[in-house]
């Protein structure tokens, strides 16, 4: 009797593991919104992933051993881990002038996004199904950022921080179909950690002497706090959640989880007393989850690679 999982059950844990990560992810939002202001977002950015770095390694050593890659792979996990690093620092700065549901929103256009780099980078078709989750997902970020204002929404008036966030998500959206296109087959939890490492070595030059400026005994308590649970929750375990689904059912499929997003944040944000958006987002919201159910049902099931 095997102790291998049958296909279907296995294709559906892999969904379930991806919508705990998106479910983690929404919480960044909400965390990062928080401390954002206690440091500057490339530091926060810098510390998120040094932790994450270095509480990874000793699990990848166990399980993988930790050889230094070839300079081919590692040339790849550094071209990956720069859209990472550009998305989170963006992110960060955004949230300074933005609000969480609004970061939430605009991040659900990083699907179609992605989508469209993959059917570039990894011959992945789109569809008509796919399209219209595009569409959709767009039209319910601009209703949800714009709370339903036809005006400001025909006008696109972003403020500021929509705007970095935006470039952020372009960033990312690059990151999904690169994972696929780079991966050697190497175990997940391998791929993850050198991405995470190579980000640091991004953050350190990016950083370099603000390192040394910064007044760190100044620090908040509960900034180190929330930097550990995004070093953590919304780092690790989300990295090596989606790295792993994305050789199996695809970089779209898996990014169009992100339209979750907003209605995560909007319960979050519930739970710990902030209170419901207006009635004018709401729409919006519900938009983009229905984007969610058109692509999940209009993927071929050719798109996963299978399990080895």
């Amino acid at each position: 009797m095997t102790d291998r999982l049958p296909d279907s059950l296995y294709l559906l844990r892999v969904h379930a593991q991806v919508l705990l990560s998106r479910a983690l992810v929404a919480t960044s939002f909400v965390v990062g919104a928080a401390i954002t202001h206690g440091l500057e977002p490339a530091l926060l950015t810098l510390l998120r992933f040094a932790l994450a770095t270095l509480l990874f390694a000793p699990y990848v050593a166990w399980r993988h051993g930790l050889t230094l890659p070839s300079p081919r792979a590692l040339c790849g996990y550094a071209a990956i881990s720069a859209c990472v690093v550009l998305f989170f620092w963006s992110m960060f700065e955004a949230l300074r002038l933005t609000s969480a549901l609004n970061a939430a929103a605009i991040y659900t256009l990083v699907p179609g996004i992605a989508a469209l780099y993959a059917a570039i980078l990894v011959r992945e078709r789109l569809g008509v199904h796919r399209l219209v989750a595009v569409a959709l997902g767009a039209l319910g970020a601009l209703w949800a950022v714009f709370r339903g204002d036809l005006d400001r929404m025909g006008a696109l008036a972003f403020n500021t921080g929509d705007l970095i966030f935006i470039g952020g998500c372009l960033a990312m959206g690059l990151y999904m179909p690169l994972v696929r296109r780079l991966n050697r087959r190497e175990p997940a939890a391998v791929m993850a950690f050198w991405v995470l490492a190579t980000g640091t070595l991004w953050l350190l030059l990016l950083n370099n002497t603000a390192i040394l400026r910064q007044d760190w005994s100044a620090v908040a308590l509960e900034v180190y706090a929330g930097i550990a649970w995004l070093a953590v929750f919304t780092t690790i375990l989300t990295f090596f959640i989606q790295q792993h689904a994305t050789l199996y059912i695809g970089p779209t499929r898996v990014m169009s989880y992100s339209y979750l997003n907003p209605a995560f944040v909007v319960l979050l944000e519930w739970a710990v007393g902030q209170g419901l958006p207006t009635s004018m987002s709401l729409p919006g919201i519900a938009i983009i989850l229905m984007a969610t159910f058109v692509v999940q049902g209009g993927v071929r099931s050719t798109d996963a690679r299978g399990r080895p």
